[in-house]
This record gives structure tokens, sequence and C-alpha cells, in this order.
């Protein structure tokens, strides 16, 4: 095919693609045969050869430079590497080759190239091709390395690899060695795996396969050079600055005007000297108002000090066991609770955990009624104002002027019953059982320093013995004293004895118990509570203020009375003149003989008369409604005689009392015969003084006396004329929880031997009967002979604190009637040595001295004495007198979500212990109001009792000369005081709202009433007041606190990560500096 060139513009078409106008030759000529000559165009008339010509030369000095930086690259790569130089060793290899010949060689080297690069393919992409591992012989596959290759791993012959590879002969090879096997490939070798395989590794070096040849790995560098030149092209085309500029598309406009505004800015506007005087003086001004508010307490910021807060602590934890305890302690992560039931599966003990349906029926209404909003009360509402109607009355109290004691004055209440007649009581005295072996009963005790004295209950061996002591003589060598072991007991009996002997009470007959003394210098006779003599051992350890001691109620086993067993006994081993009497209601008093040393064991005659025993035929399931209805069913049924009925606490009494009322008042309505009149009283160790009285008084004539009481009425009172006895079969009884760390008041089933002295109540004037409300299996499978002792079910720690302070070394020898279990007492011994009330051999630290003063636990105690030196103690008194009282706190039905609204408005972020701080304060800014109480859903009384517990601590505090500081709005130092108490129940945090105990790993979680719960953040580290357990175990009384402040107070338990303590050493040498 030919062309005419007679139009020079014409382009040149592809020789496979005809098109355009073109004109066919008149004969086909062979083009293999022959040459078509191309004639030379001529000028383009426009100059476009020109142009075409200047663009060629463009591209070809491009590609040249770039070809030649390249070369450059490699060139320079070249020379950094330091080769041998090339040796001839045979004639036969000549200096001098033409270039004819290299580029023969050359252009066969690209052939070759060319041909094996199918094979080469086809062997990489082959199913059994392994990298550097060659072909497996089973099935099974080597795990994938998905670790990339990266340039520290490569070989040292790495540049060697990357030149034009070249033929080479046998001479210049090098020889074959074990570390060459593998092909120049593998050179480059990966990074090794996280867990590296060893299996993988041996079965490699047996399944690898020989390399390939010599061709193919040439070829193979080629081939990765090739790669390696192209990324280098495709990044100097990226380094182009136009190509990758991010703001190519925005407007110059656009940039022209953000550089004006720009310039602008910069400009400083000129100000006067005096406008710069004054700017200043404003903003000194400013910053003088928000210190002086409150609302800043800081000015400079130091940046290392927010760098430390900001930082998170990371704490180690180690426990340090004391050498006195080294070996003996073990403990467990879970410990059980003492619990004195016999079988905690059965009836008795499944409906003592349940409760009365009765009781929280009632409580549940009378929370809603009282937080029931009385919309018709017009009284203190903005109508009401307007109206002019009067608000009511409010007992607005003073706390400098309350005093707590009045109401629990037992002598004002009694004495104004009036003295009895002489001769009345003189009858009275010759009646008791105990009149007709006086004198026997004085010989024994003049032969014997202890003497057992067992009487029934209203023998009179507790108001008698003491009158014939002083009688006989002993109140000329010291008092004669009496201990009680509860307070109404003490109260009661030194009122009778007063009026039997013919004195005014307080003067040769009183009483102590705590907060009241009622004594004076003429006392010969003194009734007090056991923890009333244990504090007076401390100060004279020989008790000679006293010429005899009477234990009265022994049988009881209170914790004081265990320990004043074994005090006294070590008294009476080191005085011959005292003498001891141990009086006890049961008839086993064997073991107090034996344990003071085979004593003689005197008994009174009782006088009972026989008692009736009713047991119930099918178990209770509701205790206090049972209890009603026999009480009201005996009412009616006409025999004489008063009622005594026994229930656990103070709630389920009350409950007791206004449901029995309520009823008879409904059967008046209903009824046609008028039902006589029924004289309700409760008692129990919480009701005023006043109340308690009554008991004791005679009922009006023809009213009936009903008296509800706890097991306070089984052996220390004598109530005359009761007839019928209503025994329900609950009683409370103070455990230890191990779990939380502190006593709790539960309920428990009774055991046989107060069942016993219950029913014999009821036969004291007459022949009686007794109600019990459980079956007499239960009686007699699901009860205890005896009640578990209080020493082996509580908190031993104030016990130890007491005794070192009596000088008592070796705890684990002391004399106690039914030791306590060694592991309780260890662990009592354990956590006074982390509070640092004992030193590292196991004595009294000056610490601990003062912790004995309160009657409190031990971290209680010892967050108050470390207040005074944090200059906190007001605070941490209040915070401790909210501690002893139970939730002031309620949430009503219907009105859950009001409730828990006017609770936010006095929470404190990072506390629970600040929360109740807040609200006692504002309670007392709203000058003690009840009705403030009710609006923001708290309990007044409860608020009321702990005034009174706050003071009772004051005044104990001032008689220590201890200071009473506030700390003002600094209440981190109140957070960092709580912390040194409880430091030994901190928490760390795990997830969300999830804390673990740093000591045990124990789940903990924040409770849903706790001021942190919700509170968008969570505190890396906390400490908690107790652990309660419901559907999960949740921390009450929680606070955030630092880690840094928990490897200060509790260095036993734990310590600041090495790396963090030295970057804090670092910036303190700083700032000191």
């Amino acid at each position: 095919m030919s062309f005419d060139t007679t139009n020079i513009h014409r382009l040149e078409s592809p020789v496979s693609e005809p098109g355009g106008l073109y004109i066919p030759k008149k004969s086909i000529k062979n083009p293999s045969t022959e040459d078509f000559p191309f004639q030379k165009p001529k000028t383009s008339l426009l100059g476009l050869d020109t142009l075409a010509s200047k663009k060629r030369e463009e591209r070809r000095l491009d590609h040249d430079r770039s070809h030649e930086s390249h070369q450059n690259i490699k060139k320079s790569r070249h020379s950094d590497c330091h080769y041998r130089s090339k040796r001839i060793e045979t004639p036969s290899v000549s200096s001098s080759v033409s270039e004819a010949y290299k580029e023969r060689k050359r252009s066969h080297h690209e052939k070759e190239k060319n041909r094996n690069r199918s094979k080469e393919k086809n062997r990489f992409d082959s199913k059994h091709y392994l990298n550097d591992s060659g072909y497996r012989s089973w099935k099974s596959f080597d795990t994938p390395s998905r670790r990339l290759t990266t340039p520290s791993k490569s070989s040292w012959d790495e540049d060697d690899h990357r030149r034009t590879p070249r033929t080479e002969n046998q001479w210049e090879r090098p020889i074959t060695s074990s570390s060459h096997q593998k092909s120049s490939r593998s050179s480059v070798t990966p990074t090794p795996r996280v867990t590296p395989s060893h299996w993988t590794d041996s079965r490699s070096k047996w399944n690898r396969e020989r390399s390939d040849t010599q061709k193919s790995s040439s070829k193979w560098e080629e081939d990765q050079e090739n790669i390696e030149e192209d990324w280098r092209v495709d990044r100097i085309w990226y380094d182009d600055e136009y190509d990758r500029n991010p703001f190519g598309d925005v407007p110059e406009e656009y940039t022209i005007q953000k550089e004006e505004q720009l310039k602008k800015s910069r400009v400083v506007q000129r100000v006067s000297a005096q406008q710069r005087q004054i700017n200043k003086d404003n903003e000194k001004w400013e910053t003088n108002r928000l210190l002086l508010s409150g609302v800043v307490s800081k000015i400079n910021n130091d940046a290392d000090e927010d760098e430390n807060n900001e930082s998170r602590v990371h704490l180690m934890v180690h426990n340090i066991i004391p050498s006195f305890l080294d070996g003996r302690i073990v403990f467990t992560k879970q410990p059980e609770p003492v619990i004195p039931v016999k079988d905690p599966t059965s009836d008795f003990a499944i409906l003592a955990r349940k409760g009365s349906a009765l009781v929280r029926y009632h409580r549940e209404l009378k929370e809603r009624k009282k937080a029931q909003k009385k919309e018709w009360e017009l009284a203190g509402t903005r109508l009401g104002d307007i109206l002019e109607i009067p608000k009511p009355k409010d007992e607005f109290e003073d706390l400098d002027r309350n005093d707590y004691k009045n109401e629990h004055r037992f002598k004002d209440h009694i004495e104004n019953e009036g003295e009895l007649d002489r001769s009345t009581i003189l009858k009275q005295r010759q009646y008791l059982p105990a009149f007709a072996v006086r004198n026997e009963l004085l010989q024994v005790i003049r032969d014997n320093n202890i003497v057992i004295v067992v009487g029934e209950t209203g023998s009179g061996k507790t108001t008698q013995l003491t009158q014939y002591l002083h009688e006989e003589g002993y109140t000329k060598y010291g008092m004669i004293g009496c201990t009680q072991p509860r307070r109404v007991a003490a109260m009661s009996v030194a009122k009778r004895v007063a009026d039997e002997v013919g004195v005014k009470l307080g003067d040769e007959v009183g009483y102590a118990i705590r907060f009241e003394d009622c004594t004076s210098n003429k006392t010969i006779i003194k009734y007090m509570t056991d923890g009333i003599l244990l504090r007076e051992s401390l100060s004279e350890p020989d008790l000679d203020n006293y010429s005899a001691i009477i234990m009265d109620e022994a049988h009881e086993r209170s914790l004081d009375t265990d320990v004043l067993f074994g005090i006294l006994r070590q008294v009476a081993a080191r005085r011959i003149d005292i003498k001891l009497i141990i009086t006890s209601a049961t008839m086993d008093a064997s073991r107090f003989a034996m344990f003071f040393g085979n004593v003689p064991v005197f008994t009174i005659p009782g006088r009972t008369f026989p008692v009736e025993l009713y047991f119930s035929k099918n178990p209770c399931e509701d205790y206090v409604d049972a209890a009603i209805k026999q009480t009201i069913q005996i009412h009616l049924g006409g025999l004489e005689g008063d009622i005594l009925v026994f229930m656990p606490g103070q709630e389920d009494i009350e409950v007791t009392c206004n449901v029995i009322k309520e009823r008879l008042k409904a059967l008046n309505e209903t009824s046609s015969e008028k039902i006589p009149e029924l004289s309700i009283l409760p008692i129990y160790s919480q009701l005023p003084s006043d109340l308690q009285a009554k008991i004791f008084r005679k009922s009006d004539q023809g009213h009936r006396k009903c008296v509800v009481a706890t097991n306070i009425a089984e052996t220390s009172l004598t109530v005359d004329g009761i007839m019928f006895v209503v025994d329900s079969g609950y009683c409370k009884l103070k455990v230890y929880n191990p779990r939380i760390g502190m006593d709790a008041l539960q309920v428990y089933p009774i055991s046989q031997a107060n069942a016993n002295q219950r029913s014999g109540r009821a036969g004291r004037t007459g022949p009686g009967c007794c109600y019990r409300l459980y079956t007499e299996r239960q009686f007699k499978q699901e009860m205890l002979a005896n009640t578990v002792p209080e020493i082996q079910r509580t908190n031993l720690a104030n016990v130890v604190l007491l005794l070192k302070s009596l000088g008592v070394q070796d705890l684990l020898q002391f004399h106690f009637m039914d030791p306590p279990p060694q592991d309780n007492m260890v662990n009592s011994m354990y956590q006074l040595w982390i509070l640092g009330a004992l030193d590292d051999i196991g004595n009294l630290t000056s610490l601990g001295r003062n912790m004995v003063e309160f009657p409190l636990d031990p971290a209680m105690s010892k967050m108050l004495l470390v207040s005074t030196e944090m200059k906190c103690s007001a605070e941490i008194l209040i915070i401790v007198s909210m501690l002893s009282v139970p939730s002031i706190f309620y949430r009503p039905k219907g009105r859950e979500e009001e409730s828990d609204l006017a609770r936010e408005k006095f929470q404190v972020p990072e506390s629970d212990h600040l929360t109740l701080l807040n609200s006692f304060l504002q309670w007392r800014l709203h000058k003690y109001s009840s009705q403030w109480c009710q609006k923001h859903f708290m309990h007044a009384k409860a608020l009321r009792k702990v005034r009174e517990v706050r003071q009772q601590l004051k005044e104990i505090m001032e008689s220590h000369k201890l200071p009473i500081v506030s700390c003002g709005n600094e209440w981190d130092c109140i957070r960092k005081c709580i912390c040194s108490a409880f430091f030994y129940q901190a928490a760390r945090l795990k997830g969300i709202g999830e804390y673990v105990n740093m000591r045990t790993g124990m789940p903990c979680h924040l409770h849903p009433t706790s001021a942190l719960y919700g509170m968008g953040f969570t505190p890396d580290y906390v400490i908690y007041h107790e652990l309660v357990m419901t559907t999960k175990e949740y921390m009450q009384c929680v606070t955030a606190v630092e880690g840094t402040w928990l490897a200060e107070l509790g260095p036993m338990f734990y310590s600041i990560k090495e790396s963090n303590r030295q970057r804090y050493d670092v910036l303190g040498r700083i700032k000191e500096q």
C-alpha cells in the first residue's frame, strides 16, 4: 500500500487500520521484497513541524534525566558497598572485549529472560509452591505468618541482588556451604512470629526443596529490581508539589481574604498606661471576689501538680503479717458469719429471716401516710401566706441548749411515784424465799471468798443480797457493787432497794449506767451495768473501792460478763479481803463453780407455782399476728391476771400495741356488750424512762395490764401479777458478720433455756399459763439447749483493746469460761495492728490507749482521733454520729422519684459520707425543723438521735482535751481522714460501676442510692463502710480516694508502682529546687 504524498498535512495511519481517502496501487507488490522509500515532507507553513520537534526533544531530555537519576541512585548504592576487586584467575579471560560482543550478549540475555518469564510465573502460581519451605509431604499447612518483611531483617547481600545479573564461571562462584543452601531469595528473612512454632521449623528443614536454577534466581532478582524501580518512579511523581497539593481547588480569592483577616488580627491595639492600670485593677478585684465567695480556691495553676493529679496511679497489693501473729493467721476470701441456730434450713430459722408480714404492712402504711402530700393543708404555702393562715408550730431546738440526758433520767421519772408504806415493804421482804435462808447464806459468804448463788427469778437474790451484806457490816470497808446486764434492770432494782432501805435514790443507794451516773459520796450500795465496772477496772485494776461484788444474771453470758469473769478471778487471787458472789437463775451452776476453782454453790429454794404449757398445733407464719390474736383471746376469756407478751424488737412491740388497741376498739364498736379495758404497756431499752417506769405501777381497779416486752423481762425484771405468758419464740441477738466487719442485731429463734425462763414468769404469784406460738417438735428439734455466748458471736476488737489496756499480754492464754474461736481473736488483733492500735510486738500504742475511751468500733475511734490532727474533727464528729444510726432517708411507695430527687439535692459527688455531713448541716441551718425533714423525706427521729450521739461523743472528746476544729470548705482532708480508718476496705475499678476488693478480689457494686452512682465518671479507687448482700454485693457509704492516700495510710497493703513513684520523686525534687 502506498499513500499519496501530494498533501503534506495528511497524517500517517497505522498499517492495520485503513482509513481516510486512499488510492489503490495499480500493481500489488510483495512488501517483503520491495522497500518503501520515505520522502521527507516539506516545511509546514504553520510551523507545526518545528513545534513537534521541540516537544520530542523535551520528552527525550526528561527521559534522559530520569534515567540518569536512576543510574546515579544505583551507582551511589553500589559505591556504598565495599566489594572486592575482580581477579583474573586465568589468562583466557581478556580484559579487552569489543562493544559488538557486549551488545550481542546483552540481547541474548534479554531474550533468555523473556523466555523464562512464563515458566517462572507458572512456578510461583503453583499451589504446591510454599515460599522457602518447599513442598509439603502431607496435607497439613503451616500457620500463616502475617508479619511483613521489614528492612531491618534484610541480609548483608541485599545490594548484590539488586545489581544486574551477569554470567559467572566456576571460578567466580562461591563455594557452596551449609549456610548458603537456600536460594538468594530467602536472604530477606521475615520478622519472626509472636509465638514461634518449633514443629513448623523442624518440618521446614527437611521439607524444603532445593533452590531453582541460577537463571530462575537471577530472573526473580530482576523482577524485584523492576518492582522497586517502578516504586521509585511513582515516588518521584508523588513528590511533585503541584499534584500532591490538597488545597489546589481552594479559590485564590478565599486565600487572600483569610490572609487579610490574619494580618488584621495580628495588629495590636495601642492601650494607654492609664487604661492598662484600670484593666489590671478590675482583674484583681474579680479574682478577690471569686476567692472570697469560695468558688475559686487557687489562682496559680501548677502544671506539674496537674500532671500528677491527672495521671493514673497503679497500686501493688501485698499482705504484711506482724511478727507476733506470723504463722498463726489464716485469711479466707469469704468468711462465714457465726449463726446461733441449730438448723439454718428449718422452718423456725426461715421464718425468723423472713420476719412478720403484719409488721411490714404497717411499716409501709406509716411511710405512705407520712409521705402523702396533704394538698388540703394551706399553712406554709404561698396561698396560705396570702390568706394569713398561721403555720403549724414546729419545735426549733438549739443544739447548745438541748440536754439529751433529760429524757433518759430514770431517777426523775420514777421518784414521782411517791414512797411506799414501810410496813408493806417489810412484809414483802420477809415473804421472799431469800429471807428464810438469810443466816445460812451469810455463813457461806463469811467462810468463802467466792460463792455461787442459784435462785429463781423473784426469789429476792438481786434486791436482798446487797442489803444483807450491808446489814452484816461489809460497807465499812468499801462499797457493795452489783452488776446487771441491762440498764433498765440496774435502774429499777436500785429504786426498789432505795425504797426498802428508806433512803433517797442517789444517796446511800445509787446506780451508774452509760451516760448517767446517779451516785454520790454517800453511796454504799451501787448498781451498775457490766460495762461500767469494766471501765472502772481500767483506773483501778484491783477495784480497791469495793469490799464485795455481786455479779447478777450471770447465766445470760453477755460479752462484758465473760470478760469480767476472767478479770475478777485474777482480782480475787490478789485480794483476800474481797467477796465475790455470782448469782444465776439457772440450776446448772456447775460450770461457774468449776471455772472459779470448785467454789461452793448455794441454792435458794423457790416458791414457783405450776405453769401449764400450750404449744401451737401448726407452725405460725406470722408470729406478731398470732400473738395479737392469742392476747385478745386471753383478755376476752374472763380469767383474772396480767399478760406478758415476748417480742423480738422495738418495731414488733409498737405494731403489737397499736394493733391490739385498734382491734379492741373495733370490737367495742361492733359488740353489744362492753369489753373490759386493757392497759397496754411496752418495754424495751430505747423507750423513754418515764414510759419504762409505768410497768411497775399498779393498774387501775378492774383494768388488766398487758406488758409487751423484749427478752429483758425474762430474768432481769419482775413484774407482779403476771398470770399469762405469750411466747413468740424469737429474740434479737447481736452477731458479728466478718464479711461486713460489723455487729448486727438480727432475729433468731430462742433456746430451750430461754423458753423455760419465759414460761416461769407466769408462776410467780399463782398458777399460770404459757402459750407458745411454736410446735412441740420445733421446741425439741429446732432449738438449741442454751444460747451461744456473746463472746463467741461478736466482734472481739473492743475486748482485745480493753484487755490490752488492763495489762493482759497473752490474750490467747486469758481465762475465758467459753474461750472464743482463736481465729476470731487473732483476726481482731490483726485488725487492731492494721489501725495502729498495736505495735509489731503486740503491745498497746498511744493511739490504741486513746481508742479505748470511745464506745465505738475501733475504726470509728481512730477516725475521730486522726481528725484532730487533720483539723477536721467537727465534721468527722457529725459523720461518725450519722453512721451510728440507721439510714436517715426513706422512699415511700408511689413517691420514689420524688424522694430520689430530694435526696439528690444533698449529694456530694465524691462521697456518701460527705452527703451525710451535708444533710446534717442543712438540717442545722433550718433550725432542726421536723417539717423540713418531712419535706425532704428524712427521718426526724433518726436525726434527733444523731444529735444525741454527737453530744455524747463531744463530751468525751472535751474530757480528754481533744480539740474540735472545723476545716471549712476544705473537704478533701475529710475524705483523707475517712481513708485513714477504712483503707483496708478499699476497692479498685474493674468495669462500669463494678469494683473488686483489692485485698480479697470480691466483686463490689455501687448501690443505686450512692452519690457516686451515675455520676458520669467512676473513680479508680474507693473505700466503703459496709458491704450489703442482696441481689449483688453492694457497697454502702462509699467515698472516692486517691491511690497515693492508700499507699500513704496503708503501707502494709498497698504501694505505688515503682515507675510512677520514681516520676513523682523527680517532680518533687524539681519543686524543692
